[in-house]
């Protein structure tokens, strides 16, 4: 078993100018109109694929708390075999893993899908949200940050 090298709280203390660079990053897509449940469905998969599991916990109760369904939550991992997810989810999740999983460059067919999908404007922002994910995420992986606990309400099923 892992344990942690450091937590979330350390890095905020430690360095809060790195810490509101990377929180600002992460907010400007939010700040630009897109929708934050997306966003919390694109920053749970980027979090998967790294293996970061603080951020997938985080972003799983992040979009608890926003009303996403357990069900759509539970298959992000899966959403191309899922039907829960609309073209435009689909489009940002193809997105994210191929801005992830940078070892084979963003092919032209997940380009066009996204421009269909998302203005200029957004995806620009959406790559925004995507990279500040995988920035948070080389730190809960190199930190091997605890996963936070999920509220006393929420776990008696209040």
């Amino acid at each position: 078993m892992s344990h942690a090298r450091s937590e979330y709280d350390d890095f905020r203390q430690l360095a809060p100018d790195a810490y509101e660079i990377v929180a600002a990053l992460g907010k400007a897509a939010s700040k630009a109109g897109l929708d934050k449940e997306l966003l919390e469905l694109v920053k749970l998969r980027a979090s998967q694929i790294n293996g970061c599991a603080f951020c997938v916990q985080f972003h799983i109760l992040q979009g608890e708390g926003l009303g996403i369904a357990a069900d759509k939550l539970n298959l992000v991992v899966v959403w191309r075999e899922a039907p829960l997810f609309s073209a435009r989810e689909r489009a940002a999740l193809a997105w994210t893993e191929a801005l992830t999983q940078l070892s084979g460059g963003v092919s032209d067919e997940v380009y066009a899908q996204a421009s269909a999908e998302f203005s200029e404007k957004e995806l620009v922002y959406l790559t925004s949200a995507i990279a500040s994910i995988n920035v948070w995420n080389r730190f809960g992986v190199a930190y091997r940050w605890t996963p936070p606990s999920r509220p006393k309400a929420v776990r008696s099923g209040a």
